[in-house]
């Protein structure tokens, strides 16, 4: 790795003395400069910036970090994020995107001097969701007054000779100093959209008629009409689909402020007579004189300008600045994008079947609107996260908002039909699970995170309502849930489906993310809710399906958020260290048991409701208090069916102990196409299934997540192999693909499987001969919606250290194809090779070249002699033994690596490759001058070599076998 020069060190020197970086913070950010740049600075393999650009973003990264977590204490006087980002000539989008792989480069580093807590510290997640509601908030305001008012002049600058921008101004830094009275206005973007109605309102109430692009009589903006004129905000809520009672609420809040601010007194607007409220009903709207008056005006204007933000997050942000300079923040390609991804199509929830019967389908679904063979839909490209937003939100107030608060007379006789009256259960346990994800009183040190502890973040008011919509929401869904089951298993007792503590708390997690997704917060954010709830992503995946087939009032955008939801948790999340998927595995699939104890991949037991309440300080009120977690668990039941207060006693360690005892499952097992109660899906994964057989509630949900897995991976194989303009391709990439999940599933573990896809495919490209390279591939998937720069840049890699400990690592997606995926997959890939092309690698020992010593006499011997290889060279080669043979890399799995020919070091340019090469062959420091003689060269001597020195076997180890020449070569140097 090359040393950065030391220019670099003067360089940020002087950028910090440019920006007038306090003198401590320059220090601990150039020593943390000093300690990371060796990591920060290296280019990456697939990168496509400059040496320059990334070194304006490392210095960006380091002062913020310095300046976040060493300058705290100096909070008035710091350095912030738009001013180290302005100094740099920094995008806010670039730079937080690029942050993501810069934490993890140094992430050891700030660990050691920061603590574990860092990121949290950093909130670079919370400023990435802000400048995302922020960017689309100003977008929709400079619409809508484009709308309302002649906008000749809006994009000039405040001060011009024309009085509308400075209008234009003036109602967004109205917007910004109305956070004091709500304090949720930059928290979601539906209450944001509500304040800027308010605005505008404010703003059509006082700015001059003659600055209105339309007039009052015939107007398409103004269609709501009353005997006494024009209804202004029932037209407004018309037109940008927010509710009337939420804009009359923040229309309060905003005039408050004003009085405040201004110390303007408000009147009513029906005791006044002015131009601007001609034609429209008056009543319940409140005028201030003087408040866009000429003479007061820019007195008025400046006493905002001088406002500061509110929070120290939204402190790192220049606020005024997204309303002239949107462009300059988010990037172009994002600037219709979101938190929430639109673009994905609309999932048909089937039911489930054998992958093997779907292939064909899948392989044909329609293409998504970001495929290159039909280029989208029209009408989602003009959903925008504003519209988007307010459209679901007027589904919860109309559909959800207008529930009982209580369970209804339908869903209480399934509860009182159990063995036992689950009511008050089911009530409790709402309680305390909404309270945890939306805290209203102080909370315990339940977690770091501002996401999981919101009760400074959000008011009370905001969090109770939230929680009342959540709870509806849940008791809608489970009285459908529990109305289909009964239909299907013609049983009105649902006792142990409505007695199983982790499908009520997957289901009200669900309810709750769902209306954090309709107010699109950027506090509450995913998978907030399950470390709230204590529950895992393959816990969650569970339920996904069920919600969205029962409950059918769902707007078109929560199905497409709940689909980029649970392609989430299929993707990589499932995956992660800790999930409960592996608990299940290790029942399903014995034979992974062992490996999957080895990386301790197994979950904790589920965290009680005594648990929460404890870290929480929860006091549900009106309820009984929570009885005691002791239960005497039924003959047959074998602790399935749990008390909402129990803990999930299952020991890790156990559980992988008892299975390595059990006889392999059948590989290939395709469970028959029928219905499975939800019961068996979320039951203990060791309890038979009910519905009959010998199988294990544990194969029927691995199985369900399979198939789902092996749907997502046809519909990515598709796409991407379209894209490479290789479609032939595309179902012998998705049997590896398939052979990989049922045969080698551990290469999944802690990984994504778009990492397998990509490597995949190139296996195929390789084995077919086609002139495509990992770098296409690359380029080809960053197109794709789904594309994350850490899925080619960092695959997990499984070591061991000096002490015999299991560690990791993190290599580009090359590294982790030669070193892991080819030995695991080579036999997949030898298979897809024709058997009249497959090369012979056993020739015919008969051939013999003239001048080799003639052939043992005793064949039962192994003959080690070295042979003669050339009539016209002194050139010898010794034979190997056989299992040396069996470690070696053969002729047709050479061709299976990324290497020599491609590069020699992540796709560096051709003439790099070269010069390479060259001065590793004229490397002459441990030249060996003497020559062998091997006419005195005795079999012994031969087979010493192949061995250890002390006539050992060699090693055989596969990875280091099938190592690339490179890779052996460079091994041999360091040695």
């Amino acid at each position: 790795m090359e040393v950065p020069p030391p220019a670099v060190d003067t360089r940020f020197a002087d950028l910090c003395q440019e920006l007038g970086v306090d003198k401590g913070v320059a220090s601990e950010a150039a020593a943390l400069l000093e300690e990371g740049k060796g990591a920060l600075l290296t280019p990456s393999s697939f990168g496509s910036k400059s040496p320059q650009d990334v070194e304006r973003l490392c210095f960006a990264f380091v002062l913020y970090c310095a300046a976040r977590l060493k300058g705290m204490k100096q909070e008035s006087s710091r350095v912030r994020l738009w001013k180290i980002l302005e100094g740099c000539k920094l995008k806010y989008d670039d730079f937080l995107k690029e942050s993501q792989h810069f934490r993890s480069k140094i992430d050891q580093i700030l660990r050691s001097r920061y603590g574990s807590d860092w990121e949290d510290q950093l909130e670079l997640k919370q400023l990435q969701s802000l400048v995302d509601l922020l960017a689309d908030a100003s977008r929709f305001y400079r619409t809508a007054f484009a709308e309302l008012f002649s906008s000749a002049s809006i994009s000039q600058e405040p001060g011009s000779t024309t009085n509308n921008p400075e209008y234009f101004c003036f109602g967004w830094l109205l917007f910004l100093a109305l956070r004091s009275k709500s304090p949720e206005l930059f928290k979601d973007l539906v209450s944001c959209i509500h304040g800027l109605v308010a605005i505008l309102a404010i703003l059509l109430i006082h700015v001059p008629a003659r600055f209105r692009s339309f007039t009052i009589e015939g107007s398409s903006h103004l269609i709501k009409q009353t005997v006494r004129g024009v209804d202004l905000l029932a037209s407004l809520c018309h037109n940008y689909h927010t509710s009337e009672e939420r804009l009359k609420e923040m229309m309060g809040k905003s005039h408050k402020a004003i009085e405040e601010f201004f110390s303007k007194k408000a009147v009513l607007a029906s005791d006044c007579k002015t131009e601007t409220l001609d034609k429209i009903d008056t009543d319940g709207l409140i005028y201030f004189k003087d408040l866009l008056d000429k003479e007061c005006f820019q007195s008025n204007l400046g006493k905002l300008e001088k406002l500061s933000p509110t929070t120290s997050w939204e402190g790192e942000l220049d606020l005024k600045m997204f309303l002239f300079n949107n462009d300059n923040i988010v990037s172009a390609k994002n600037a219709s994008g979101g938190s929430t991804n639109t673009s994905y199509p609309k999932r048909v929830f089937e039911t489930l079947a054998s992958p093997t019967k779907i292939i064909k389908n899948m392989l044909t679904v329609p293409s998504s609107p970001a495929s290159p063979i039909n280029g989208g839909s029209v009408k989602i490209m003009q959903m925008t996260p504003v519209t988007s937003a307010m459209t679901t939100a007027k589904w919860l107030c109309e559909v959800i908002s207008s529930l009982p608060e209580k369970p209804s007379s339908k869903l209480e006789q399934f509860l009182s039909s159990c063995d036992t009256d689950l009511t008050s259960d089911i009530t409790k346990r709402v309680s305390i699970v909404s309270e945890a994800i939306f805290p209203t009183k102080s909370s315990g040190d339940w977690g770091g995170s501002i996401g999981l502890n919101c009760t400074n973040a959000f008011d009370i008011a905001w969090a109770e309502a939230r929680k009342l919509e959540a709870s509806k929401l849940y008791y809608r869904v489970l009285e459908a849930i529990c109305t289909a089951e009964s239909l299907n298993t013609n049983v009105k007792n649902l006792t142990p489906l409505l007695s199983n503590e982790r499908f009520h708390r997957c289901l009200i997690a669900c309810s709750a993310e769902l209306v954090l997704a309709t107010h699109k917060t950027v506090i509450m954010m995913f998978p907030a809710v399950l470390e709230s709830t204590g529950l895992t992503a393959f816990d969650l995946s569970k339920i996904i399906e069920n919600f969205v087939r029962h409950e059918e009032s769902l707007p078109r955008e929560l199905k497409r958020h709940l689909n980029s939801l649970e392609e989430q948790l299929l993707e990589s999340m499932v995956w992660e260290k800790g999930s409960s998927l592996y608990n299940s595995l290790a029942v399903a699939r014995p034979s992974l048991a062992m490996e999957i104890n080895r990386l301790g991949l197994l979950a904790e037991p589920m965290p009680s409701l005594d648990d929460i309440v404890a870290h929480q300080n929860i006091h549900p009120v009106h309820l009984p208090a929570t009885p005691s977690k002791k239960r005497a668990a039924g003959p047959d039941d074998n602790g399935d069916v749990q008390s909402p207060k129990r803990l999930c006693n299952e020991s890790r360690n156990t559980l992988v102990n008892q299975n390595l005892q059990t006889p392999p499952a059948k590989q290939n097992q395709m469970l028959k196409g029928k219905w499975h109660p939800l019961q068996s899906t979320f039951a203990s994964p060791t309890v038979n299934n009910p519905v009959g057989g010998n199988e294990k509630c544990a194969e029927v949900g691995v199985h369900i997540f399979f198939s789902k897995i092996l749907k997502l991976a046809a519909i990515r194989i598709r796409n991407l192999c379209e894209r490479l303009r290789h479609v032939e391709q595309t179902e012998r990439v998705y049997n590896i693909f398939k052979q990989i999940l049922d045969q080698q599933t551990s290469l999944f573990f802690n990984r994504h499987i778009d990492q397998i896809i990509l490597c995949s495919l190139y296996g195929v490209a390789k084995v077919s001969q086609l002139t495509l390279t990992f770098k296409e591939i690359v380029s080809n998937y960053k197109r794709e919606q789904q594309c994350k720069p850490e899925v080619f840049r960092s695959v997990f890699v499984g070591s061991t250290n000096r002490n015999g400990a299991l560690g990791s690592r993190h290599v580009d997606i090359i590294v982790f194809y030669n070193e892991v995926f080819v030995p695991a997959v080579k036999p997949f890939l030898v298979a897809l090779i024709p058997s009249a092309a497959r090369p012979d690698d056993n020739k015919s020992p008969n051939s013999q070249i003239p001048g080799s010593p003639k052939p043992s006499p005793f064949s039962n011997l192994p003959d080690m002699s070295p042979k003669k290889v050339s009539s016209s060279h002194n050139v010898y080669v010794s034979p190997l033994r056989q299992t040396k043979k069996d470690a070696l890399l053969s002729p047709s799995s050479r061709s299976f690596y990324a290497c020599i020919g491609e590069s020699t070091h992540a796709y560096q340019s051709p003439s790099t490759d070269l010069a390479a090469i060259n001065n590793r062959l004229n490397y002459t420091s441990r030249r060996i001058n003497a020559r062998i003689n091997f006419d005195v060269v005795s079999d012994s001597v031969v087979a010493g070599t192949l061995g250890q020195p002390n006539g050992g076997p060699a090693s055989l180890d596969p990875a280091a076998a099938f190592s690339p020449f490179y890779q052996r070569r460079a091994n041999q140097d360091q040695s």
